[in-house]
């Protein structure tokens, strides 16, 4: 198990060979074992980064520590401590906080954004009210982890399905997490973007829709959204060999922008 002191905690991470990094940057079903299906496509050509936020996995968090708010200082102390100059960020749902974020935060160690189901908590007033519009209309008492993938996913591969609840059930006790979609950049911040940024989303995402995902994309310029059949809020699990061709190549391209 390898771990970076990290703002005041030990951040548990792996990383896979050589190049460009891609960081991986999970949700809050998920640690740095979510990425399984990534890390041998990515890594013969790029150094692959996954860990686990402060509160997973075995990334503990201090006694009423700060929580999703430190993702960002987390990411860049991971990054400083690996010699990570800068580096392309991986995000699904909850970790689009963090990617969005460092990415506003920090844009010049920031080479692309690749936003998985997940607006990156970006804070305008069209997504949040879409959001809860659709929250307070489309409720379930289902756990969270059943509500990730899409009903086909579920028949179709139940050992997969399986898995994905496994590993989301290694992660520590810890309270709800509230405002995970809310509370991140806003404003010039994200009209003022310069970093390639690409949205994925599944067509059946049951907790962040395709419409929303759409709207968010306005808000960047020069954004653009892929959208998955028959993947709802996972994709990179449900259909990981499209996830990793769209993401592959519009990294490819990020980086030959920036040549």
């Amino acid at each position: 198990m390898t771990k970076a002191n990290v703002n005041g905690i030990e951040i548990d991470y792996q990383e896979y060979g050589e190049g460009e990094a891609i960081v991986f940057a999970h949700g809050a079903g998920g640690n740095l074992l979510s990425w399984w299906q990534q890390v041998p496509y990515f890594s013969p050509n790029y150094r692959v980064i996954t860990f686990s936020h402060r509160g997973f996995g075995h990334s503990p968090d201090v006694a009423d520590g700060p929580g999703m708010h430190a993702f960002v200082d987390d990411l860049e102390g991971l990054l400083d401590h690996l010699n990570v100059d800068a580096a392309h960020i991986v995000a699904q749902s909850m970790g689009g906080r963090t990617a969005l974020g460092f990415a506003v935060a920090h844009p010049s160690r920031t080479l692309s954004v690749v936003l998985a189901d997940t607006t990156g908590a970006m804070d305008e007033p069209d997504i949040v009210d879409a959001m809860t519009d659709w929250r307070d209309n489309h409720g379930s008492t289902r756990e969270i982890g059943f509500r990730a993938l899409s009903p086909g996913f579920w028949e179709r591969r139940p050992d997969m399905a399986n898995l994905y609840l496994q590993i989301s059930r290694t992660n520590p006790p810890r309270p709800p997490i509230a405002g995970v979609m809310s509370g991140g950049p806003s404003g010039t911040a994200l009209s003022g973007m310069k970093t390639p940024l690409m949205f994925i989303v599944g067509e059946e995402d049951d907790l962040t829709p395709p419409h929303v995902i759409e709207a968010a994309a306005r808000h960047i310029p020069g954004s653009f959204v892929v959208r998955v059949p028959g993947a709802g809020h996972s994709v990179y699990f449900e259909i990981p060999d499209m996830f990793n061709f769209e993401v592959g190549r519009f990294i490819r391209q990020a980086s030959a922008r920036s040549a």
